[in-house]
């Protein structure tokens, strides 16, 4: 008999430690499905638009240093020119950010032309249950007209304010509003506060908080004994389990 429970006790064992074998091989398997799919931040450009709300989103949302981070510039044509005359290239259509995880709009003269356009508008179907959107300065102008802030606290540039609040909307002098999954941002370098909002939501806190560091003033936010850290930002991408 002793021989007996022997072998039932190694038996339990072995079917414990496949068990546990099995869960850590699913477990690895849902992580890497997980790290397999792209983050898609989409940034929406016109003709006339601002030029330092684009750049300065670019270049912050890409600092993010994770592999399955993808950041897009979209537009209704192959290349829009900026305010100040410099043509940029889209990489897509703006039907595409119905399928982003984060959709941020830019401001500039633009806006209105774009407001009025019907046929402009009715290529979004964004759904702020699912996606994070957001807009810098007048870019509030087309959230509005998308009923994105309906019953809902923005704010915007100081030459947005009136006809922005034209649309209904309680419009506040803050630099930045989040009401849930959505977000506006007044001022140009209100831009920071924009996308780290972004980049808290979809790849963290430290990322977002090592990025608004990084452009800050040397001596008023970023300090030389922050040169390790900072260097996070000039290596390849890694994946978010490491990042965080």
């Amino acid at each position: 008999m002793g021989d007996v429970r022997d072998f039932d006790g190694q038996c339990c064992r072995d079917h414990r430690q496949f068990d546990f074998l099995f869960y850590a091989l699913a477990r690895l398997d849902k992580l890497e499905q997980r790290s397999a799919v792209m983050t898609k931040i989409s940034i929406v450009i016109f003709d006339k638009f601002t030029d330092v709300d684009l750049f300065l989103m670019w270049d912050l949302l890409n600092r993010v240093r994770i592999a399955d981070w993808k950041v897009l510039i979209l537009g209704e044509k192959d290349a829009h020119v900026s305010a100040t005359g410099i043509s940029v290239n889209t990489h897509g259509q703006i039907e595409e950010t119905n399928d982003a995880n984060a959709v941020l709009f830019v401001s500039g003269q633009g806006t209105r032309e774009r407001i009025a356009d019907e046929n402009w508008l009715k290529k979004f179907s964004l759904n702020p249950e699912k996606q994070f959107i957001g807009s810098i300065c007048s870019g509030a102008l087309i959230l509005a007209k998308l009923g994105l802030l309906q019953n809902k606290l923005a704010t915007t540039y100081p030459t947005s304010k009136t006809l922005l609040e034209s649309f209904g909307v309680e419009v506040v002098e803050k630099p930045f509003i989040a009401n849930g999954n959505v977000a506006t941002a007044g001022g140009c370098l209100a831009s920071q506060k924009l996308c780290g909002w972004v980049i808290e939501n979809l790849a963290g806190k430290y990322w977002s908080d090592l990025i608004l560091k990084s452009i800050q003033p040397v001596g008023e936010g970023l300090y030389f004994d922050d040169e390790e850290e900072i260097k996070r930002l000039y290596v390849a991408p890694t994946t978010k389990a490491i990042a965080n």
